[in-house]
């Protein structure tokens, strides 16, 4: 191979790995766009986003705070837990009905799980009259994760 022919090749080689080289340094960021998978059929939906910290820690904090309710007969706790205000007489009920009950225990029975800016809590609550597991919905609301309703 003479030298001229040689040395356009090595500089051929050095220009494609500089446009590739180059091409990745300038592509976005954040993976490749999810897959559309063979003609005819819909596309693939992408994984979900991995949580928010925040969220995950302003969840498990709301979570407690149900626990905590719960566990107190606090129906004026778990009112500033909800979305919207509750009227004195729907959280007199509550009240009427967790002395009802007696004394109870709660505990969550596995962390929140959360779904973009729904959750779920479910809480395991133990009384004299039996137990109940009960899935609390979450939901996020101007900045802030409260119980819906």
């Amino acid at each position: 191979m003479n030298r001229a022919l040689f040395g356009g090749l090595v500089l051929l080689g050095v220009a494609a790995a500089g446009v590739v080289l180059g091409l990745l340094l300038v592509a976005p960021t954040g993976g490749p766009p999810a897959a559309s998978g063979p003609p005819g059929q819909p596309p693939r939906p992408s994984a979900p986003a991995a949580p928010d910290a925040a969220d995950t820690a302003a969840v498990a904090v709301l979570a407690r705070a149900i626990v905590d309710a719960i566990t107190r007969h606090d129906s004026a706790a778990f009112g500033k837990l909800t979305c919207r205000p509750q009227s004195t007489e729907a959280l007199a009920g509550l009240q009427r009905t967790w002395d009802a009950a007696g004394p109870v225990t709660a505990k969550l029975t596995g962390p929140p799980e959360l779904r973009g800016e729904s959750a779920t809590a479910k809480v395991h609550v133990e009384a004299a009259g039996g137990t109940k597991d009960t899935p609390f919905p979450l939901h996020k609301e101007n900045g802030r994760w409260c119980v819906p309703g």
